[in-house]
């Protein structure tokens, strides 16, 4: 049996840095391992990064001592348990080789793998999957002060204006509770085009948030920095969706040169009442499915943020039932070169997997259409209400227990 709080206990003696490194030895001893490796996400969706210290690595980024060895994940078992959720254990000669997610609320943080000098119990198994779910409480913390966890998960340099546009994502792009399931996502374009997406969730209300700033580059980040930090202090001061409409718009045309402007679209979930209501900034109408028909939910499009001083806009009733996943986008995932990309089709064909495999999907699918050359950025984010009232989680090891063990599509 694995003491998860002995384990946790070597961090407080360790630096920040050095902290995930310490717990993984540490788990590495109590069950005998002779190799536990964390691998993170990379900011791309589509490769994990083994990040060392020790030892030079043919391929690896390095800066200092530090190496970041990108390993795609197309095919492979590191992709088949990121979108699975459970563990994957495979003999190697006379041991084993285990790979288990590392997980929190359905954010997919990573992978830790070890090699085993025996075939792992169904206990051991459980007890390996539960010291990574605690994993990424460490990796959580430990990165708060370090930017090694940052550096290593960029496989391509940021740009000033993508570096900016990062800082106006949540924290997490994946959360699941006990109503809905959410994901976001943002293929950014080469020259970045001041996408964002937002979320929280307090006791009573889900609020999501996706806007489209106009222009490009760094322009464009400091517009939508100025447009998303003026949503999120009208929210934190308690104003309601039409006060922070309002507040954000008037905060837009007071702070921005004439002709700046942001598309958006402010959604509040009353997770009591289980009724949603939005206001439609002049953004792309969002898309629904239920019953495995996709169609455009039908809202007033009004003007967008920073048009016109002083407006007072509508909110709207958003239609939603149980069994619905919506999908709120940008328009770099209709328009210029991604037009071509039948994004109705690809929901469609989405209703097994779970949203942050949707959102990656969707991603994928539109860097494809454009062969890797987006003119505009591209996010969206997927919601799946599942109703009822409010109630916990059936989890495991950080993931939902249902969601974890769904099919994970083709």
């Amino acid at each position: 049996m694995i003491d998860v709080g002995a384990l946790l206990h070597h961090v407080e003696d360790a630096a920040p840095i050095d902290a995930v490194e310490v717990v993984a030895a540490e788990l590495g001893e109590m069950v005998d391992a002779t190799a536990v490796t964390l691998l993170i996400a990379d900011f791309s969706g589509r490769a994990v990064v083994r990040l060392t210290s020790a030892g030079l690595v043919d391929g690896a980024r390095g800066q200092g001592v530090e190496q970041a060895e990108t390993l795609p994940l197309s095919g492979t078992t590191y992709e088949k348990v990121l979108r699975t959720q459970q563990a994957d254990v495979q003999d190697v000669g006379d041991g084993a080789r285990m790979v288990v997610p590392v997980t929190d609320r359905g954010d997919a943080i990573g992978l830790l793998e070890l090699d085993l000098p025996r075939y792992p119990s169904e206990d051991e198994v459980a007890d390996i999957s539960g010291a990574a779910h605690a994993l990424a409480y460490v990796v959580i913390a430990a990165r708060r002060h370090t930017d090694v966890f940052e550096w290593g998960q960029r496989s391509t340099p940021f740009a000033l204006a993508a570096e900016i546009q990062r800082r106006l994502l949540p924290a997490s792009y994946t959360c699941e509770a006990g109503q809905f399931t959410l994901a976001g996502w943002l293929e950014p374009a080469a020259t970045v085009g001041g996408d964002t997406f937002d979320y929280t969730l307090d006791r009573d209300y889900l609020h999501v948030s996706i806007t489209d700033a106009v222009g490009h580059q760094v322009a464009a980040s400091l517009l939508a920095t100025l447009l998303v930090g003026s949503l999120r202090n009208g929210r934190r001061k308690g104003l309601d969706l039409a006060g922070q409409a309002r507040y954000a718009n008037d905060s837009l045309a007071q702070n921005s040169a004439p002709g700046q402007f942001v598309t958006g679209q402010l959604l509040r979930l009353d997770l009591c009442a289980g009724r949603a209501e939005i206001v439609n900034a002049g953004h792309t109408l969002p898309l629904r499915l239920r019953d495995g028909k996709v169609e455009e939910v039908a809202l007033a499009v009004e003007a967008p943020f920073g048009v016109v001083p002083g407006k007072d806009f509508l909110v709207q009733p958003f239609p939603l039932e149980p069994g619905d996943r919506i999908v709120f986008l940008t328009d770099g995932m209709v328009e210029r070169n991604a037009a071509a990309f039948d994004v109705a089709a690809a929901l469609a064909a989405s209703a097994e997997l779970h949203p942050r495999e949707v959102v990656h999907e969707l991603g994928a699918a539109v860097l494809k259409a454009t062969g890797g050359d987006l003119e505009d950025d591209a996010t969206m984010v997927c919601l799946d209400w599942y109703g009822g009232p409010p109630r916990g989680r059936t989890t495991e090891f950080g993931a939902d227990r249902d969601l974890a063990s769904a099919p994970a599509g083709p």
